[in-house]
Parts: structure tokens; sequence; C-alpha cells
């Protein structure tokens, strides 16, 4: 087991390297897009349709050490407490993505960034077309690998057949795998243990950093979420909460 664990992790961590060294000029341009929203108080918006890629959107909102002006959107459509084989239904129904976002009411002074490990899905796509036409601003996270070698007729894809890293502002690679899972297990048929989440949650947290990072520059300090469960975290949360309440349609 440990000889599986340390391959596992071995893959993991080099696979975070490459985010790291590999996306610094993307992870810099999308920082100064978050960082611009946020010295105007305007609110960063990151949706994940897909089953676990709902979980990237979640890694930055109403986190303990994140930015209080993250806005995920939480749409129920692709949650996998709906039920999974559902979610992945309507991760592949053309038009949904459209629906979402147009009833989130994104418009031109907006930001999106867009998560989604494999960045085909029709949700997806249709999220990110239809931010564009309504002239949103927009950074997608996913794996260009994995796109670019998912066939042209795959299920999942959308009726346009783009990937979401050619339709974005800024495009952050993950560098995640076809397939996803990474570890051979002998006499085990499939691969295991999937790396999406790891590279999807680090991609996020170091725009986070890099973003901080520029604000800080700016003279900006922006409200940081603390944990709830810390000393005095209550406190320190609820003297910015007003300034969201509202704004943040799922706070």
């Amino acid at each position: 087991m440990r000889s599986l664990g340390r391959g596992y992790l071995d893959t993991i961590t080099g696979l975070l390297t490459r985010i790291l060294d590999e996306e610094a000029a993307a992870i810099d341009r999308a920082a100064g897009l978050l960082a611009g929203q946020i010295s105007a108080d305007r609110l960063v918006h990151v949706f994940g349709p897909g089953g676990h890629s709902n979980l990237a959107a979640q890694e930055i909102f109403f986190r303990a050490g994140g930015l209080m002006h993250v806005s995920a959107i939480l749409d129920e459509g692709t949650l996998l407490s709906n039920g999974a084989l559902r979610s992945m239904a309507i991760e592949r129904t053309p038009g949904y993505g459209r629906v979402v976002i147009e009833n989130s009411g994104l418009g031109a002074t907006d930001l999106l960034i867009l998560v989604n490990a494999y960045g085909i899905n029709a949700a997806l796509i249709d999220a990110a077309l239809t931010a564009r036409e309504r002239g949103v601003r927009t950074i997608g996270v996913s794996s260009r690998a994995h796109a670019e070698n998912t066939a042209a007729d795959h299920p999942a894809r959308h009726p346009t057949k783009a990937n979401l890293h050619d339709l974005v502002e800024v495009a952050i690679d993950t560098k995640v795998p076809i397939g996803d899972a990474v570890v051979e297990v002998p006499g085990v048929s499939e691969p295991v243990a999937a790396v999406s989440t790891f590279a999807n949650a680090y991609a996020l947290n170091v725009l986070v950093l890099r973003t901080l990072e520029k604000l800080t520059e700016s003279g900006v300090s922006p409200p940081i979420w603390r944990s709830g469960n810390a000393s005095g975290g209550d406190e320190a949360n609820r003297a910015f909460v007003s300034r969201f309440t509202g704004r943040v349609r799922w706070l």
C-alpha cells in the first residue's frame, strides 16, 4: 500500500509543480482580472458545471482564508447530491449552461471563472458561450490535454465540439491526463485515484494567492474569510458580512 500511495503522491506533486511552473503567466493574467474586480468592489463569480467540478467552485467560496468577493454559482442541476447519473445527464444537456448564466444575471461588468476538469461538456461550453455573448470576462480552469485528446464525437461534448480553453479570455491548464485516474493497481482492470480535484483546487488557490499579492501591492486590503471554527472567527467575519448579504446569492 505504501508504494502505491507514494506513487500517487509523486504524481500529484509533479502535476501541481507543473501547474505552478508552466501556468505562471496565465495565473498572473487571471489574477490581474480578479484584482481589478475586487479593487472596484465587484464580485468574482465561479461556476464548476460537472459532478466533481462543482467542488472547485466550493473550494474558494466561503472558505477559510478565501476572498469574500468570490461568489459561487451552485446550480443544483449538476450537483451529485441530486443523483450522480442525473448530474452527468444534465452536464451533457445542450442549452442548460445558457439557462444558468442567464439566470445569474451576469453582464459586462462581471468576471466569471469556469472550472471543469475536462473542459468539454455541453453545460460548460454553453456557459462560456453565453457569458461571452453577454460581455462577461472569463477565465477557464481545465485540462488542455484532456480536451484536445477527447474525440469530437464524445457524447459529453457540446454540439460545436468546442473546448473551454479556446473560448475564455484567460485559460489556466491543469494538466489532468485523459481519464483522470493515474494509479495502476496489479490485478485491477482500470486505473484508480483521480487527480483533477487536487489540480483544480491548487490552481484556484494559487490564483487567489497571486491576486492577493497584486491587491496588497496596490494598497488594497480585501476582506478574507476566517474559519468560523477558529477563535474569533464569527466576530471577524461578521464585520464584513453585511457588505455581501444580498449580493452573493448563495451566502
